[in-house]
């Protein structure tokens, strides 16, 4: 008898030592990352035993009040602290959650072990013990946030229109940089890849941007991450509000940004140095920095499972989702690039099947259901229509002066459309991959890139743009390591944001109608009756159709080139159905460049 209440007594020690040692973290406030650190098994990245792939963990959370659920995926930890320690061994396991609701929230720890437990749906692996079965609670307060900081707005997501809208009500226009794509091949980061003679010239300092980090902004081991850290705080503070980087390029151009402990071991990952691209990531939703996740380059589309929804493919998508799912703005682009997928056999991917699968295996296991996109190479044909879960285009052009922006964008707006679903397209990479958008030094003025390019993929009804960087100049995509190449540009990026935004235009009630102004080339976005924003490439005089309207409108200019408050022309409003003149640009010397005309109903 003494025996058994003695090990009755062990037991429940034991049982008071898992929930005790479990910690929640974070500011417990609506749209916050919450996290919770378990202690698990004692492993390490090289163990005999794969913790990233032989273990699972899951966690339930329910809001009690409305009923809603979450199932968000958990990783391996190491000591919970690596991004610091740089540990790769430890016993602590970790799981981010972003709540969307006030109130109480509960959870519920499935933990398991078994032959590739990580990619596997079945319900009879094995419990892993630990923290399997636990179950708490923790209450969420409003969120105090706002201005640009994401966790003031919520979740940005794909509503079924061309457009993403934040939960708070908040559509979104992005403007920002796709290049360098190897933005994280940053020295400072974990790991050997910045000296082991793959292509360590390409390795970046981002010494540029020291002098962008401001004091109580975030670093890891005792002040390192200060230059990469100011590169965001850099382009938020010229008004962008995105910046893309690839995950992975082992076989890329550049071959220096990639999860794992090495080049060679695909379900191995870097704990330390994925902590510390979290740090990066954190600091961005602060800024109000949409994260455009390249998950493949174009030459890495057959690494992991020769280009299928594979066991290394699965858990590379679960890793990052596990990781950085939890922030609020982000989309998941399955291929930096597509190969032709109409050739026989197929360049990569291997198929248009393989994409559809792997954005099904992708919205299985995101708990938020990200916005999902892919590059064209091979156009977006077999991946229309609501029987897939791609939600959008990261469209790209091939011209140096921008010219098929407007024209691209619109095909696939309307393509998606009449396949039954519509498509949220933003312009990812306007301008060919020789030049696009050249430094500052070279054109200051960015009259192209600003005309046929930003204004063009905004007036045919894109949610925003990033601006690749070519080759062929200084500061390029591979390069680049200041920011400040194209400062000139960027200021003409946020001009065009403001006008939307500042405006209160209403961009998501309209529609992209060229053939109301009479000038050839120019661009129309209509709200019919209500509002029309009509962009002049240069300048002079035209005509609005405004059809059987009879109402009075206002009519009002605005300088893209230099941003400011609207002006008046001559011809202050107009009234009447049919064509009416918009008069004249109000700058009497700059009558012949660029002007955009907002018509609103009196």
């Amino acid at each position: 008898m003494k025996r058994n209440q003695s090990f009755f007594i062990l037991l429940l020690l034991f049982s008071f030592n898992m929930v005790f040692a479990q910690e929640i973290q974070g500011e417990l406030k609506k749209w916050h990352k919450v996290t919770l650190s378990f202690e698990g098994p004692d492993t390490s990245e090289s163990a005999e035993e794969n913790p990233f792939l032989n273990y699972r963990l899951n966690v339930t959370f329910s809001h009690q009040a409305s009923g809603e659920e979450f199932l968000v995926p958990g990783y391996y930890a190491a000591d919970g602290n690596a991004g610091n320690s740089s540990a790769d061994s430890g016993s602590i396991w970790k799981v981010h959650f972003a709540p969307d609701q006030i109130g109480e929230w509960t959870y519920d720890v499935d933990f398991k072990k078994g032959k590739w437990a990580a990619v596997r749906t079945s319900e009879k692996i094995k419990s892993a013990e630990f923290m399997d079965g636990t179950t708490g609670k923790f209450n969420i307060a409003e969120t105090d946030k706002s201005g640009r900081d994401f966790r003031g707005k919520g979740r940005l997501q794909y509503v079924g229109e061309r457009y993403l809208k934040f939960q708070n009500g908040e559509y979104f226009l992005k403007c920002g940089s796709d290049a360098p794509e190897n933005f994280l091949a940053y020295d400072k980061f974990d790991g050997t890849f910045h000296n082991d003679g793959y292509k360590d010239d390409l390795v970046k300092t981002w010494s540029a941007h020291l002098q962008d980090w401001k004091e109580g902004n975030p670093t890891w081991k005792d002040g390192k991450g200060k230059e990469i850290i100011g590169a965001i705080n850099y382009l938020a503070s010229k008004g962008m509000n995105a910046f893309s980087f690839l995950t992975m390029n082992i076989a890329g151009d550049d071959q220096n940004v990639f999860p794992y402990v090495d080049y060679d071991t695909y379900d191995r990952f870097d704990v330390s140095k994925l902590d510390q691209w979290e740090v990066v990531f954190e600091q961005a939703d602060k800024l109000g920095m949409f994260l455009h996740f390249k998950t493949l380059e174009f030459e890495n589309q057959g690494l992991l499972d020769n280009g299928g929804t594979g066991l290394y493919t699965k858990l590379y998508y679960r890793e990052l989702i596990a990781r950085f799912g939890h922030h609020l703005a982000l989309n998941w682009n399955l291929a930096e690039e597509t190969g032709d997928w109409t050739e026989t056999p197929p360049t990569f991917p291997l198929d248009a099947a393989e994409r559809i699968r792997l954005a099904e295996y992708i919205s299985e296991i995101d708990p938020y259901k990200h916005h999902v996109v892919i590059h064209n190479g091979a156009w977006y044909d077999p991946i229309y229509g609501p029987q897939t879960k791609f939600t959008g285009a990261s469209l790209q052009t091939n011209m140096e002066d921008f010219s098929r922006v407007h024209a691209q964008t619109l095909r696939v707006l309307k393509e998606a459309k009449a396949a039954g679903k519509t498509w949220a397209v933003a312009v990812d990479e306007p301008g060919d991959h020789r030049h696009s958008l050249i430094p500052d030094a070279e054109d200051p003025e960015h009259d192209n890139a600003r005309k046929n390019g930003l204004w063009g993929a905004m007036m045919a009804g894109a949610w925003g743009t990033e601006w690749y960087f070519g080759y062929e100049h200084p500061h390029s995509d591979l390069t680049c390591q200041d920011y400040r190449s194209r400062d000139l540009f960027w200021d003409q990026g946020k001009i065009c944001l403001d006008f939307f935004n500042k405006n209160k235009i209403p961009f998501w009630e309209m529609e992209s109608n060229d053939s109301l102004v009479s000038s050839v080339g120019d661009y129309v976005l209509a709200y019919d009756g209500k509002a029309y924003v009509v962009y002049l490439k240069n300048g002079g005089e035209s005509t609005l159709d405004l059809r059987n309207s009879n109402s009075e409108y206002d009519v009002s200019w605005y300088n893209p080139r230099k941003g400011g408050e609207l002006q008046k022309g001559k011809i202050k409003s107009i009234k009447g159905s049919g064509k009416q003149s918009l008069g004249l640009p109000p700058v009497k010397k700059d009558r012949d460049k660029d002007w955009v005309v907002l018509i609103t109903k009196s």
